[in-house]
């Protein structure tokens, strides 16, 4: 007889919220604040409709990936984005607009046996899509609950043959203060850099986001493609990726660089490490007016915390 024992981000699809359940005015205007903002998401979602990837969504929903909570709705979602490249405040849905996703290309490069450059629709439909509930956790105390379309990480550089040496792998986002505001302020360490072990990077969670709600993925979002890591704090999360180098030296990210007392390498979820400023003990949960207590690995560390035995001496949480 075969016995399945039910993943620990995994419920039922029969108990999972239809969206249309919650996505609600009263929610909307919770997690928004005005109305005004509903219509912005709006645009940004009609924008999408000549994107020439637009035939590949919605992607099947992979149901492995359900989650314990009912989804942010798209309208406080698409109205309440970190993206610094556009400004540092969260209204820059309008501002984002100005990125411009195609032509666009992913650079694999470093210590691998093949380096490749792919167009962003050579990766869509060389992919196998598939859209996975995940659950993302900002530093700054607040949560969301996304339904990302997109592909595993280690699906796209395996296509460049990683060297056995490699240890890490960076990220790094575009550079064009022509049209992103933010990247005309000096003070910030541009291009934005990420990085993450090679052992992270092949974990099964860790996600490659061409998509959302369904659809090719709007440019507050991070498109055409950006990274979900969801047992992480989300500015590990990098928008907007134009190259990808696999290294033996420890990438030194964007708020490692920026301020490395407060934004460590690893940044995974923890409650019982406080930021220096604020606690991370609750996080509040968009769009639902509530606060809940924050997990470790953000719920996901069943499957993440063997990556980091050995490590106790590393500042692993921030």
């Amino acid at each position: 007889m075969l016995v399945r024992f039910r993943k620990g981000w995994e419920i039922p699809e029969t108990d999972a919220t239809p969206e249309s359940l919650f996505s609600n005015r009263r929610q909307a205007l919770a997690g928004l604040g005005a109305i005004g903002a509903t219509a912005l998401a709006g645009r940004g979602a009609r924008a999408q409709d000549a994107d020439p990837s637009a035939d590949l969504y919605p992607a099947k929903r992979n149901d492995k990936f359900v989650l314990d909570r009912e989804i942010t709705p798209e309208q406080i979602n698409a109205n309440y984005n970190n993206f610094y490249e556009f400004g540092s405040y969260k209204r820059v849905a309008k501002e984002a607009q100005a990125l411009k996703i195609r032509p666009w290309t992913v650079k694999i490069d470093g210590m691998v046996e093949k380096p490749v450059e792919l167009g962003i629709d050579d990766i869509v439909r060389r992919m196998p899509l598939e859209e996975r509930l995940y659950r993302h956790r900002c530093v700054e105390a607040w949560s969301m609950a996304v339904p990302w379309t997109g592909f595993p990480l280690r699906s796209l550089l395996d296509l460049a043959r990683p060297l056995g040496s490699a240890k890490y792998v960076q990220f790094k986002t575009f550079l064009n203060p022509s049209i992103a505001p933010g990247q005309k302020e000096t003070w910030y360490p541009w291009p934005y850099v990420e990085g993450v072990t090679i052992e992270e990077s092949a974990n099964d969670l860790a996600f490659l986001v061409t998509g959302a709600y369904g659809k090719p993925l709007l440019k507050q979002f991070g498109a055409p493609i950006r990274l979900a890591l969801p047992w992480k704090y989300g500015f590990k999360h990098i928008k907007s990726i134009v190259q990808i180098t696999l290294t033996d030296k420890r990438p030194k990210s964007y708020w490692e660089a920026l301020q490395d007392s407060e934004y460590g390498f690893w940044a995974n979820v923890n409650p019982a490490v406080p930021h220096p400023r604020w606690s991370q003990a609750t996080e509040e949960v968009l769009g639902a007016g509530k606060r809940v207590p924050t997990q470790l690995f953000n719920g996901y560390g069943e499957f993440v915390a063997h990556l980091y035995k050995g490590l106790e001496k590393e500042n692993l949480y921030m």
